[in-house]
Formats: C-alpha cells, sequence, structure tokens
C-alpha cells in the first residue's frame, strides 16, 4: 500500500454550526494546527443565526461561509456545500470532533484506489476503547446490540456521520444524502448506496478522533422522533433490501 503524501491542498471541510460555534471555534484550531497544508477550505454553515465568535480569527486555509434562511437537514446541508468543492477529498466533520495530530494525510495515504468512504476510529470521552464496528441496522441488530453475546463485525457495514471523508468522485457518483432523512439515518444510507456503486469503505485502525458525543436522542422527544421515523425510512428503502443482500445482516 502507498504512504505518499496526498497531494496538497486536497481536502475540502464541509462543517455545520447549530448555534455551536464555541465547539467550532477549537476544531478550527485543531485542524490548521494539525492539517494547515492539506486542508484547501472549510465551508462552515450556519443552520440558525447566531453569535460571530469567530470575529477577527484566521486560519491558514479558507473559510466559506454559508447562512441558511431556513434551517436544513444534515443532508442538505452538505450537499450544499460539495456544491463548493474542488478538491479530490470532500470531508463531513462534526463540530464537537477533536484531534490531538493530523489524521488527514495518513487517512488519505491508506486509501486503496476504490476506497470511496474513510474515517479513523472513534473515541468517546471517559472510554478506553474506540467505538466498535456497526453491522447492517435492523429491528433485531438494536435489540441485541447490548447483550453480551452480540458478536461486533470486523468490517463496519457503515460509518457515523460525524466524520466522513469522501472521494468527491465518488460523492458526486451517489449524489451525496439523501435529503429525504432530516437529521438520523442518512448515514447509513449514503454508506449502502457507496458500497452499492462499488466503492469500499475504509476505516484507519491505527487513526484516532474524539467525539464529544451528545446523544440527544436520548433525552429529547423531538430528536427521538426523528431518529425512529429515519429508521422507518431506512427499512422501507430500496438501498437497504439491496445492501442487505450483499452484507451479512445485523
Amino acid at each position: 500500500m502507498s504512504t505518499t503524501p496526498p497531494p496538497s491542498p486536497a481536502v475540502t471541510v464541509s462543517i455545520v454550526s447549530h448555534g455551536q460555534l464555541d465547539l467550532v471555534r477549537p476544531l478550527l484550531e485543531q485542524l490548521d494546527r494539525f492539517s494547515r497544508g492539506l486542508v484547501a477550505k472549510v465551508v462552515l454553515t450556519l443552520n440558525i443565526p447566531e453569535p460571530d465568535l469567530l470575529a477577527g480569527a484566521s486560519w491558514g486555509f479558507e473559510i466559506e461561509r454559508i447562512e441558511n434562511a431556513v434551517p436544513m437537514g444534515f443532508g442538505a446541508n452538505h450537499n450544499q456545500a460539495f456544491e463548493r468543492c474542488s478538491t479530490p477529498w470532500f470531508l463531513v466533520l462534526n463540530p464537537d470532533i477533536r484531534f490531538d495530530r493530523d489524521v488527514l494525510a495518513p487517512l488519505i495515504a491508506q486509501a486503496t484506489p476504490d476506497g470511496g468512504l474513510l474515517t479513523p476510529r472513534i473515541l468517546e470521552p471517559g472510554k478506553s476503547e474506540p467505538e466498535q464496528h456497526r453491522a447492517i441496522i435492523t429491528p433485531r441488530e438494536i435489540m441485541t446490540r447490548r447483550r453480551p453475546d452480540y458478536v461486533r463485525p470486523i468490517v463496519p457495514a457503515w460509518i457515523p456521520g460525524l466524520f466522513m471523508l469522501f472521494r468527491s468522485e465518488a460523492y458526486r457518483q451517489v449524489r451525496g444524502f439523501d435529503e429525504r432523512f432530516f437529521m438520523y439515518g442518512e448515514d447509513f444510507d449514503i454508506c449502502a448506496r457507496t458500497r452499492l456503486a462499488g466503492w469500499k469503505l475504509q476505516v484507519a485502525e491505527d487513526l484516532v478522533a474524539l467525539h464529544d458525543a451528545q446523544r440527544a436522542s436520548r433525552t429529547s422527544l423531538r430528536h427521538l422522533y426523528w431518529h425512529v421515523t429515519s429508521l422507518l425510512k431506512v427499512w422501507g428503502s430500496g438501498p437497504f433490501w439491496r445492501y442487505r443482500r450483499i452484507e451479512p445482516p445485523g
């Protein structure tokens, strides 16, 4: 496998703030500190109005801001950002992701020619081990995933939407996120469609990013409603059933 550094700069980063610029600022500082030479541009979408906590700050890459007139869903926001992408790689990044070193260059260096979607391992605060790989979402998988005899897949069937590094060619081919999903389910769906289009999902087992998880769906009835309705959309979709035929079910 080639370890030649990728051409510089190679990545457009998409970050969406829902009143979270206090989280975005340290993320931008870390991208600047560790991955400045690789990031061509950050497309920062303000999904709701908020005070400008970034005034006066500067980084070693361009910041292109989008201020939505009305709030948009997760997929719609990142699809809108991709329209501003002219680099070979497109990174969908949550505001609460944190780094203590560069993961982008080694991640891209590990990409195979058919690697369409890449991610490092994700570590949550207070945990000593990264999040385990995820099986295809099914009712049975949801009901059994916390049992002690539950067997996690060696290779993930999908990766969560908090850190998704797309080859731009792959993102363009699958036409980005399905905007029928509002906040949940679109990450599984785009993973399924990326795999069905012939691209691989690659997880760098030796690279780690920290996620300060909020678990909103467990504390908000509105988020729980979005989560449940999104699962029903997933299970009623064509990509879900086609993907189950090529991947072991959960």
